[in-house]
């Protein structure tokens, strides 16, 4: 066990993100186990926290396989090989992609509540999961980033197999991580506690946080 839990975690992470701290960096959690990590990342760093709203693309039959991610502003990442491998149908990715895509409105809804996202224009998307595993979720999330005009996008994570790492450093500027597992090896196992993280809890921190930083600038 590296990490007595997601908010602990936040907070050693937060320790190798000292030249983001404030100016123009916009904290993004992905939902839903990246969000208290991120919580704890955006409070250390002075900085606003918003979520990255993606959802896996998974294998009919098989939810323990996924073969991308969807995510806001239509962005997708599709792993072809795994579409190849597990025999998904040009109509069965489609229904997938479609279902994830209403999810993925409903989600961002439910989050923000009705309230705008933060502006990314020409400023740091720090991008902050639980971990990274396959690494479509942090893919779809940096694609987020871009697509909103983010000058630098960041991926901080506190675990994920360095060969994911490795492949997710040519979408991203920087990555800051603080432990490398393999891609066998379950990032629940890196924590002490990893309860799931209901709808509910995020939306808690995300209040808390926006609070804080109301609070900040006063």
């Amino acid at each position: 066990m590296l990490f007595l839990d997601r908010r602990a975690a936040g907070r050693r992470l937060a320790q190798r993100l000292p030249e983001f701290r404030g100016g123009d960096t916009v904290v993004l959690g992905v939902p839903r186990g990246g969000i208290p990590v991120a919580y704890e990342v955006a409070a250390a760093l002075g900085a606003p926290l918003d979520v990255a709203v993606v959802r896996r693309l998974r294998v009919p039959h098989r939810p323990d396989l996924a073969f991308g991610a969807v995510g806001e502003d239509g962005v997708a990442v599709v792993d072809d090989r795994v579409l190849m491998r597990a025999y998904v149908s040009d109509t069965g990715r489609a229904q997938v992609e479609s279902e994830q895509r209403e999810e993925v409105s409903r989600t961002a809804i439910r989050y923000r509540g009705g309230a705008p996202r933060h502006t990314l224009s020409g400023r740091t998307a720090v991008i902050v999961d639980d971990g990274v595993h396959s690494g479509s979720s942090a893919r779809a999330a940096a694609a987020i980033a871009k697509f909103a005009g983010a000058r630098r996008v960041v991926l901080a994570v506190p675990v994920g197999p360095a060969a994911t790492l490795a492949a997710l450093s040519r979408h991203v500027d920087h990555i800051v991580h603080l432990a490398r597992t393999t891609t066998t090896e379950p990032i629940a196992h890196h924590y002490g506690d990893f309860t799931a993280v209901d709808d509910a809890h995020i939306c808690d921190l995300l209040d808390a946080a926006a609070s804080d930083l109301r609070h900040r600038a006063v």
